[in-house]
């Protein structure tokens, strides 16, 4: 094409080297270098600074020689090593940013017992694997502070977000590339400024667009109302909220949170699929300002959704003890979304013959049957402060992972209230979405029933658990480690024995179509009461519970093929995987 010369940085008799800059052209207001092709000497120079030149002319013409020549001092040659200007400016602007350089923000975190959003970040993600976006935007104050003082106190906007990989050594690259995002509490009180909200949407969009998991950090005050360079009146437009929610139910969403999130950041951690926090958390859809200014009283952000009280009542699913531990939780969370582990190890399936008491009457802890059932160090509980009658569980067996569902026998006798309905019916939904198969132990005597009972709306949350089941898009299937009585046995299948892909008993198993002592109390009313002498009524009552006890014993349902099994309970894993293993 036609150009113009704007310098020759060769003369007649020079020796160059091969790629040096021989001759400098414009076109189309672009440079364009001519460098040689190989070593040799100049031998003439047909052209000078500032000649217009066309397609095919001739510039200068070299002599080869064999030598190898390198170039001479002061030529273009860059060394590996070189930072040019415009790259330096880029990495000042970056270690802003860093918490080598943020030495008070860190001591400040380091007197709370915490660590910073990017140490919480390194520690989840692989090494070497996050590219970060956003890194470069500062707080939208332009019009109340300067560039540099932006630039220096509030990088990224308060908000750390990336993509990265995460537990790829276990399960490699394919299946580990999560979204990361970590407020930043050393950085306006981790609030959400007009830009980390773009940077959440941006994030939200890739996760959307890619089947991303999000892992959030998500301690921070709310929303910020000292953001000046956009025109807002309430900022109630903003999506990030709408985007995060949309995600739900299509890529899990994991919530980690360490001290006071209140607010926006308390809205978008209660969207999460599981939420880790750790015991110095304070959570609250309002923080102190906010209550005192609703004429609420005054409280310090201590008083407002304590972690012992979120734990209580479901907000929280796995409380631990800092932000060392909440990573280490959301790690091994994220592990089951992301497929089976090929190695595994599991305790002596023998000790599962002598877990559940042979005096029929004696509690036991349902959690060691799970510990010992599933693989090793593979279990984790969510919402164990909650619903207590009911544990439900994130496991493994034989390295697949699972949901376990289990009635607990220490609380109301394993009995079904509406906490437990709720808790089950919200984490067989949760499991039915991202494809993990589910495995019920069995143990209750049915729904808790009474005037106390009723005032708790359990009619409609139990049925939950009927409705629930009843859309599973997973395996699932179904043991008996005891009771399974009435209409919450039924729940713990489904709805039906005959709906899981097996309903098993351990020769401890009993059936009935309501408790024992209940059925004979009601059964047989009129004849215990004709009977005067107290302990002549009893003795007839424990013969009647007795006869119903061999009649709905385990053996006896199998016989009659109300069940599908009566197993050695060393069996258990090996019935698990026909049922969960697909083809």
């Amino acid at each position: 094409m036609q150009a113009v010369v704007i310098t020759v940085r060769a003369d007649v008799g020079q020796t160059v080297a091969a790629g040096q800059a021989l001759v400098i052209l414009e076109a189309m207001k672009m440079e364009h270098v001519v460098a040689a092709e190989q070593s040799g000497v100049v031998r003439k120079v047909l052209v000078e600074a500032d000649a217009m030149v066309g397609a095919g002319d001739t510039l200068l013409v070299l002599e080869r020689v064999e030598q190898v020549v390198t170039a001479t001092a002061g030529e273009e040659i860059t060394s590996l090593g070189e930072v040019r200007s415009d790259l330096a400016e880029v990495k000042e602007r970056h270690a802003f940013g860093l918490d080598a350089n943020r030495p008070d923000a860190v001591a400040k975190r380091r007197k709370t017992g915490q660590r910073t959003a990017r140490e919480n970040i390194a520690d989840l993600v692989d090494e070497g694997t996050l590219v970060e976006y956003g890194a470069l935007v500062i707080a939208a104050q332009r019009r109340r502070r300067s560039i540099e003082d932006l630039i220096r106190r509030t990088p990224a906007d308060g908000m750390v977000a990336g993509i990265g990989r995460v537990n790829g050594e276990a399960f490699g690259p394919t299946r580990t590339q999560c979204v990361v995002m970590s407020y930043d509490y050393t950085v306006l009180a981790g609030t959400q400024g007009t830009m980390n909200h773009l940077k959440k949407d941006r994030m939200f969009e890739l996760a959307e667009a890619r089947g991303l998991p999000v892992v959030l950090f998500s301690e921070g005050g709310g929303g910020r109302p000292g953001d000046t360079d956009h025109a807002i009146v309430a900022g109630l437009d903003c999506r990030a909220f709408q985007y995060f929610a949309e995600l739900s139910g299509k890529v899990p969403l994991v919530g980690v949170n360490s001290g006071h999130c209140f607010a926006g950041n308390a809205a978008l951690l209660g969207c999460c699929d599981v939420v880790i926090a750790t015991k110095a958390s304070n959570i609250g859809m309002g923080g102190p300002a906010m209550i005192e200014g609703g004429g609420l009283g005054v409280y310090a952000p201590e008083d407002v959704g304590p972690s012992a009280s979120q734990y209580r009542n479901g907000v929280i699913d796995v409380l631990v003890d800092d932000d060392a531990e909440a990573v280490a939780a959301a790690k091994k969370c994220l592990s089951y979304f992301q497929g089976a582990l090929p190695d595994w190890s599991c305790a002596d399936q023998r000790l599962l013959r002598s877990a559940i008491p042979e005096n029929r009457l004696r509690v036991y802890d349902v959690r060691r049957v799970i510990e010992t059932l599933a693989d090793d160090h593979s279990v984790l509980e969510l919402r164990g402060g909650f619903g207590v009658g009911m544990v439900t569980a994130l496991a493994r067996v034989e390295g697949m992972p699972l949901g376990i569902v289990a009635n607990n026998p220490m609380h109301l006798g394993g009995a079904i209230d509406s906490e437990a309905a709720d808790k089950a019916s919200d984490f067989m939904k949760r499991c039915s979405t991202f494809g993990i198969p589910l495995v019920f132990l069995c143990d209750t005597p049915g729904f808790m029933v009474g005037p106390e009972a009723e005032e708790t709306g359990l009619v409609k949350r139990a049925a939950r658990l009927f409705t629930t089941s009843a859309a599973l898009a997973v395996p699932f299937c179904t043991i008996v480690l005891r009771k399974g009585y009435g209409l919450g046995a039924q729940s713990m299948a489904g709805g039906s024995f005959k709906a899981p892909a097996f309903t098993i008993s351990w020769p401890t198993g009993e059936f009935g179509g309501m408790g024992l002592e209940g059925a004979v109390k009601l059964g047989f009313r009129k004849e215990l009461g004709a009977i005067e002498d107290p302990e002549a009524r009893e003795t007839m009552f424990q013969d009647m519970v007795e006869k119903l006890y061999e009649r709905g014993k385990a053996v006896n349902m199998a016989a009659h093929f109300e069940i599908d099994a009566v197993i050695d309970p060393v069996d258990s894993r090996r019935w698990i995987l026909s049922a969960i293993v697909g083809p």
